[in-house]
């Protein structure tokens, strides 16, 4: 706490557990105490902790090679671009490797206006995009508010989001229709021939694990196509088996222009993202040179667990796992603790990632806490999560929600253990709704 300044946070005011080792979908501190990690760290522990394949391979790609020059070629980097390109959609066939999300969505953005020669971006209210320059910029979310100005060209839009509906609207279908008229309308009112690209997490992570509702991702890539915008699907936190699919964006039959990922690439056992290229945009640079690099793309250790990692997807089952489990273990306990619990308003989701919607009163669905909360406002959450963590259940906390990410690897008996600590968390909950 002397030397180590941390993340988004008051550096007097914090008081973190030191974590000594962990394994599977486990982990514990100096004093004995072991957590069962719903959140899979920053939802980027996709295959667990300390798994032995993808270990193994970091420690034999570092017994041979630990680094190497991105302006070389390297037999880990190409095959893992190889991976990725093949389960990636449509033309996506090309992958510019960087350290993370945030670095990806700087390069995505870069590419989109290298490709259109326009420099606006549109980017939702209801938006995490990263922590460097032009991501946070895009970032519609309050920890933007602190970086101001951030002189970066964007306009934001509203989202579908239906238990919170802008519009009013009743159904998901009407949601769907309601947010793509009002994304049509930004963009002519903005001058769609000063818009390079779109950037739009497939499904919205931190704030509040929105699924998108029928049609709505269709209908924003024909109005991407229509207007000639670069479609960025941001799939850094539910890319790599999140939901059960590849790519998020697979679900719903969609194929973006760019993809970002990083995270579960590999686990986030070496730093590691990039981004997917559809070959209309990567053939501009063929003859013309790309204007942007790092040092450290496509650094050979992290490429090495990201191999590692896709083969244990393959052999392992894991994308029907999650698809199954998520579904008919996860999902469904969650929405049943739902219909005891009157603090929550909504459970969403799907695969291994969900939200527990909390509130005050089901009736008006005010929120646990108000939207921003900080200090003796945010105290319900920080009770409902010291009551969490104190049980063994370590949640992933955003806003007025328990949002719900355990590594893909989690076994039924697994998910079904935080379920029934969760039945007791929530119970806490309660105390703080109008009828407490």
């Amino acid at each position: 706490m002397d030397h180590v300044f941390y993340s988004w946070s008051a550096q007097a005011e914090l008081n973190p557990i030191t974590v000594e080792g962990a394994e599977g979908s486990w982990f514990w501190d100096d004093k004995g105490n072991r957590y069962l990690d719903f959140s899979s760290q920053l939802v980027n522990v996709n295959l667990g902790h300390q798994h032995p394949d993808v270990v193994a391979a970091i420690v034999e790609q570092a017994q041979v090679l630990t680094t190497i020059s991105p302006t070389v070629a390297n037999n880990k980097r190409s095959e893992l671009a190889a991976l990725i390109a093949e389960r990636a959609p449509g033309d996506l066939n090309r992958v510019f490797f960087t350290t993370g999300g945030a670095e990806a969505v700087e390069h995505a953005v870069r590419l989109a206006r290298q490709h259109t020669g326009r420099t606006k971006m549109l980017a939702a209210y209801r938006s995490y995009h990263g922590g460097t320059g032009v991501a946070i910029g895009l970032t519609g979310e309050p920890r933007r508010w602190g970086t101001e100005p951030t002189n970066v060209d964007v306009v934001r839009f509203f989202g579908p989001y239906p238990y919170r509906s802008p519009w009013g609207t009743t159904t998901p279908e009407d949601e769907t229709a309601a947010a793509l008229a009002h994304l049509e309308q930004v963009i002519v009112l903005e001058g769609a021939q000063n818009i390079a690209g779109l950037i739009l997490e497939s499904v919205i992570g931190t704030n509040g694990v929105l699924i998108p509702p029928p049609g709505y991702l269709a209908g924003v890539r024909a109005l991407c196509d229509k207007y000639g915008i670069v479609y960025i699907a941001d799939e850094v936190m539910v890319g790599f088996g999140r939901i059960g699919e590849w790519f998020a964006c697979q679900a719903w039959d969609v194929t973006p222009d760019l993809i970002t990922f990083a995270k579960g690439v590999n686990s986030g056992y070496v730093p590691l993202g990039g981004v997917v290229i559809s070959e209309k945009i990567a053939s501009q640079f063929d003859h013309k040179a790309y204007p942007g690099g790092l040092t450290y793309s496509g650094h050979v250790l992290g490429c090495a667990a990201g191999v590692a990692s896709i083969g244990v997807f393959e052999r392992d089952k894991i994308l029907p796992h999650v698809r199954h489990v998520g579904e008919d273990v996860l999902g469904a306990g969650l929405c049943k603790l739902a219909e005891s619990h009157p603090s929550v308003g909504e459970v969403r989701g799907k695969g291994f990632f969900w939200a527990v919607e909390l509130v005050k009163d089901g009736t008006t669905r005010e929120p646990l806490v108000p939207f921003a909360a900080s200090g003796k406002d945010a105290a319900a959450m920080g009770t409902v999560t010291a009551a969490a963590k104190s049980r063994g259940l370590w949640p992933f906390v955003a806003g007025n929600r328990l949002q719900i990410a355990p590594p893909l690897t989690t076994s039924e008996d697994e998910i079904r253990q935080g379920l029934e600590i969760l039945d007791e968390v929530l119970a806490v909950a309660d105390g703080f709704t109008v009828d407490g």
